[in-house]
């Protein structure tokens, strides 16, 4: 008896593995605080909270992450048995055709939604769902478009909800540049980290290509440019109360990480991964926070 609760429970946790379902759960809190308090500018908490049509596609771009989630493990069950054993020794409790059934009941769940919202919602996941597929299958081993693709399909939901709002402001391009400078350099410095999983399984990386230090570099690069982007979000007060100290510390975070990564260390590269990525996190938290405070003023 013991023993059939283990197994169902190392399966239930080999699903929520597979599927990503903390990193889609992470990006659709991400969705609803960005879409609230940035791109809704007209409606109020009550008539947002009864909004089914938001929440219905927050619902079908949740099916959908979860979805490319599995079909990303799919393909790189393979690199992910090196790069990440643990992870793919639980995984490995449930067979393959079981995900690729979940995979195909999640897509298919969430363009019905869609098509029962409009045909251009329909479309708009058909494209994110196709882009999520051909990524996994063909565009992640190619050096640079790996990378642009893997942000562009991260910010893609959010790119659907602006449209839905037509909310387009010097503001929010100030923003979206620097959350596309940040998640580029965070896939880049990870690529460092698995450069020897890539090299053996032929996905080609600015690191594989090259070496670690033009990967680091290229991040660093990236990082300069942010402080750029940050420099003008201040300047030309983009932004308000909390989320203005956000860029004002991030900054200073951003030059740490330019100096651990000029450390050429793996330890250094490692962490400075993790502090742009609880640092994304928190900017989370401080849109919230902000958007919380202006409301309530």
């Amino acid at each position: 008896m013991k023993n059939r609760w283990l197994s169902r429970l190392s399966k239930f946790v080999g699903l929520l593995l597979g599927a990503k379902v903390f990193v889609a759960l992470l990006l659709i809190f991400a969705l609803y605080v960005s879409t609230f308090f940035l791109f809704n500018q007209e409606e109020s908490l009550k008539a947002f909270v009864f909004d089914f049509k938001v929440h219905a596609i927050v619902f079908c771009s949740f099916l959908s992450i979860l979805a490319g989630g599995i079909i990303n493990q799919f393909y790189d069950r393979d690199k992910d048995r090196v790069s990440k054993p643990f992870r793919t020794r639980i995984q490995s409790f449930i067979a393959q055709r079981y995900y690729l059934y979940l995979y195909l009941s999640l897509n298919l769940i969430s363009l019905g939604v869609a098509l029962f919202l409009s045909l251009n919602i329909f479309v708009f996941f058909l494209l994110y769902q196709f882009l999520m597929w051909f990524y996994s299958h063909k565009l992640s081993k190619i050096m640079i478009v790996n990378n642009l693709t893997f942000v562009g399909i991260t910010l893609y939901p959010f790119f659907g909800m602006l449209v839905y709002y037509r909310t387009f402001s010097f503001s929010i391009f100030l923003m979206s540049l620097f959350l596309f400078l940040l998640l580029l350099a965070i896939d880049i410095n990870k690529d460092i980290l698995t450069k020897n999983a890539d090299r053996a399984f032929g996905y080609e990386t600015i690191s594989t290509y090259f070496s670690s230090k033009t990967g680091r570099w290229t991040t660093i690069i990236l990082l300069i440019l942010n402080l750029v982007v940050s420099a003008a979000i201040v300047h030309f007060r983009a932004v308000h109360s909390m989320m203005m100290y956000y860029y004002i510390v991030g900054s200073f975070l951003q030059v740490l990480v330019i100096f651990l990564l000029m450390k050429e260390r793996h330890l250094y590269t490692f962490a400075s991964l993790n502090i742009l990525r609880i640092w994304l996190f928190i900017g989370i938290l401080s849109m919230l926070a902000d958007g919380i405070f202006s409301y309530v003023q």
